[in-house]
Order: C-alpha cells, then structure tokens, then sequence
C-alpha cells in the first residue's frame, strides 16, 4: 500500500485490515511474552522457598531469585541477538514462530521444576525465546505501518505487554493467592504458558514478510556489502553511534525496571508484612540484630497472613505496572510525536528520576499511608516504565532495512546483559532491595545525558 502523506489523517485512519491483523498478533506474541516472565515474578515468593526447603533463609531465597532474574536477563540477550540477526535472515514471521514455541515451550517445562538451579536453567531458555520476539515483532509492526502511524502502533505493540503483566496478577491473586494447590499451587501458573504456542499456527497461516525485508534480500542477492544480519555492521559506520545509544538507553532501562520499578511495585505489600508482625507482638524488633527464635516467629506470623500478603503484592502491581505503567507506554508514542523521540525520553526519564527518589527517600521511609502509596503508585509507574515503548519506537528508526532486527534486538537485548551485571553486584555486595532502588534510581538521570547523544528520527522515512 503506497505511503500516506496526508497530514490530516489521523494515525488510526486509512490502515488496511493486514495491517491490523500484523499489530494483533504481533501483540498477541508480545502479550504472552511478558507473561511468561512475569509469571516468575508473581510466584518467586512461593516458588523458590519450596524448591529450597523449609531450612532456607531469606538471604538464600533473596540470592537464587536474584540468580533467576540474572539467567532470564542474559537468556533474553542471548535469544534476542541471535533471533534477531535470524529474522534478518529468514524472514520476520517465520522466526516470530521459533521465538513463541521456545518461550511457550520452556515455560510449560519450568512447572517440573524440583532444584532451584533447575529454575534458574530454564529461566534462560524461557528468555531466549522472549527476547527474540519482541526484537522481530518490533521491527515486522514498524516495517507494515505508514510513517504516520508508526510511533502510536509502535506503542500500542509496546504497551500490550500490561494484558501479560495482568494475567501473571490474575494468577498471583486468584491462583497463587488462593494456594488451591497448597504449596504447589506456583506450577499451575507456568502450566499456562503453554498456550501461545497455539498462536504460530495462526501466524504460519496469515502473516506473509514485509515488503521491506524483501527487497533488502533482494539488495543482498546482487550486492555482497548489503549482508542481511550481520552483527558486526551493528559497528561500522553511522551504525556505530545508533547501537551505542540505544544499548545504553536499553541498560538503564531495564537495570532501573529490575532494580527500582519492580521494588516499588511491592510497596504495598511491604506495608502488609509489617502489618502482619506488628499484629504479632514484633514491629519494634531489629531483624539485623534479631535471633534465631525471633526469625522463626516471623516467618510464622508472615505465613499466617500469607494470603493477604500476596494479595497486596498483587494490586500493587496492578496499579504500578497495569494502570500506571500502561498508560505510560500507550502514550509514549503520542509524546514522541509532539515532542520527538528524543524529547519523550526527556521526560520520561527525568519523571522517573523524580518520582523515584520521592519514593525511596520520602514515602517508604516515611511510613506513607496506604492512600498514598496507592495514588502514588501509578504514577511512579507510569514514568518509570513508560519510556519501555521508546525502544519498540525508536530502535527500528535507527537501522537499515537488512540489520533492522539484529540491531533493535542486540540494543533492547544487550540491555538485559548490563541489568544482569547490576543484579548480581546486588546479590554479591549483599544489598537488600532498598538499597538497590535507592544506588539505583540516578540512572534516571543519566538516560537524560544519554538520549542527548542520540539522533532524532521524527518525521524520517524508515532506512531502506
């Protein structure tokens, strides 16, 4: 379909039923994708204590998450990579399909899990196929639209992610919360995961490869510079600073997403757990200081209210990562129309900071009431995560048709190595997840400078 200039069009109007139906079920895989890691994130609390035995400390819960969420960050820079330079390759739908069996496949295996370094294996593989997807349905959503309606499908693709985050709530609140299976009850969650895998067949039947991707393969047969999936391109040239920037961009990202975001999600349910001791007879002890007999008393009085707890922690994340964080990334695309790409991560960026400081140095320090920490949540979501949509924005803007998904999937996904890193420094240096969200919200700050470095690609043509 010949490219729209009409600057009167809305972004919604003159887009063909294909086009549609390429953002649904690109979507739809994005959709299952976040849930298969999330799902972790709404069952570790039960999982991992299980998995290690009634003998497990904290701390030892603490570091083999950490280790889970470090293996699925670096399994998505892994998968992400590699199917991205495949997609290059072989086409954007045929590798979506590989992407979604991997991810749904692996998830489905992770509900057999009786080690913890069981878990912490299939988390990685689970990863590989997550961050390959949104690498190749990224660049397949920015490839199909007019340049018009590009950043707002670009973020509505992004934003979908809040229908994964609300079905791992969904499980956490009604399933997990609920313990219909007891203590087994996390494994039903990743028994689900298993249903995406029934969309590749739709994908096999209906999606056919961007018009784009062709003739790149094209240039490539009558061409041997014009390479389709090469990574080391992603460091030749004017490749060079887009790659730069946009991995940077990636890292503070999502190093902020696992080290502030998700902590801020559980202030609510930090506020039950201290409910729950003082009901006990224990709000005034030092648990630095505390001895073995207190310890145990707390993990009575915590398993006591265990329900209600994990009930919090899940409309914590609804309003943090659902409502907030949803709005954030269906807006995104708006704001970089307005103000360009580089200004919307301006002020993303710049809100996060300030609303992550206001968090972690003045509301949970300061005992906020419940109220507060309620409306405050959205909105702390909505900065912080918001700016997640840039990259599906942004990204595919920066590369040549040939290395569209190497390079979107090697910055989005080499991200993930540096947030890894920063996890298990964290787990290394001891810091508890206070500590982490406060060492680690300046990064907001520093998006800032980074973005500074990049290229504006407002009202450009994507690259052939």
């Amino acid at each position: 379909m010949p490219e729209l200039h009409d600057r009167s069009l809305r972004w919604y109007q003159g887009i063909t039923g294909y086009q549609w139906l390429v953002l649904i079920i690109a979507s739809l895989g994005w959709v299952f994708d976040v849930f298969e890691g999330q799902v972790f994130v709404a069952s570790m609390n039960d999982a991992m204590p299980q998995l290690l035995g009634d003998s497990a400390t904290k701390k030892l819960i603490d570091s083999w998450n950490n280790y889970s969420l470090a293996s699925f960050l670096l399994g998505g820079a892994f998968g992400g990579v590699l199917f991205g330079m495949l997609s290059d390759k072989i086409g954007r739908s045929k590798t979506m399909i590989f992407t979604i069996l991997f991810y749904s496949v692996f998830t489905c295996v992770t509900a057999f899990a009786n080690a913890p370094w069981q878990m912490v294996v299939l988390r990685f593989l689970v990863a590989m196929g997550v961050g390959g997807e949104w690498a190749v349905a990224s660049a397949m959503v920015a490839e199909v639209m007019p340049k018009r309606s590009r950043p707002v499908m670009s973020s509505i693709f992004h934003a979908s992610s809040v229908f994964g985050t609300l079905m791992a709530v969904a499980v956490g609140y009604f399933i997990i919360g609920a313990q219909v299976l007891g203590e087994n009850t996390w494994r039903l969650g990743f028994v689900i995961g298993v249903v995406p895998a029934l969309l590749t067949v739709f994908i096999r039947w209906k999606l056919r490869e961007p018009e784009q991707w062709k003739q790149a393969k094209e240039r490539e047969a009558k061409d041997a510079t014009q390479k389709t999936g090469s990574l080391g391109d992603l460091f030749n040239g004017e490749n060079l600073r887009a790659t730069l920037v946009g991995t940077a961009l990636a890292t503070i990202g999502l190093t902020t997403f696992w080290g502030c975001h998700i902590y801020g999600k559980d202030a609510l349910k930090r506020r039950a757990e201290t409910n729950a001791l003082a009901a006990a007879g224990l709000g005034d002890v030092d648990w630095q200081q505390a001895t073995d007999e207190l310890a145990a008393q707390r993990g009575e009085a915590l398993k006591a209210h265990k329900g209600e707890i994990k009930r919090e922690e899940m409309v914590g994340m609804f309003l943090t990562m659902v409502v907030g964080g949803g709005l954030g990334l269906v807006l995104f695309g708006s704001v970089a129309t307005m103000l360009g790409r580089k200004g919307a991560f301006i002020v993303y960026h710049g809100g996060a900071f300030a609303s992550a400081m206001l968090l972690f140095y003045v509301l949970i320090p300061g005992n906020a009431s419940y109220v507060v920490l309620a409306c405050f949540l959205p909105v702390f979501g909505f900065l912080t995560l918001g700016m997640h949509a840039g990259y599906a924005v942004y990204f595919p803007e920066l590369f040549h048709t040939r290395l569209r998904g190497t390079g979107t999937g090697f910055c989005f996904n080499a991200g993930r190595i540096g947030s890894a890193l920063a996890i298990v420094v964290a787990g290394y240096l001891e810091w508890n997840p206070n500590t982490s969200s406060r060492y680690l919200a300046p990064l907001f700050a520093l998006g800032i400078v980074v973005t500074l470095l990049g290229r504006e690609t407002r009202g450009e043509e994507l690259p052939e």
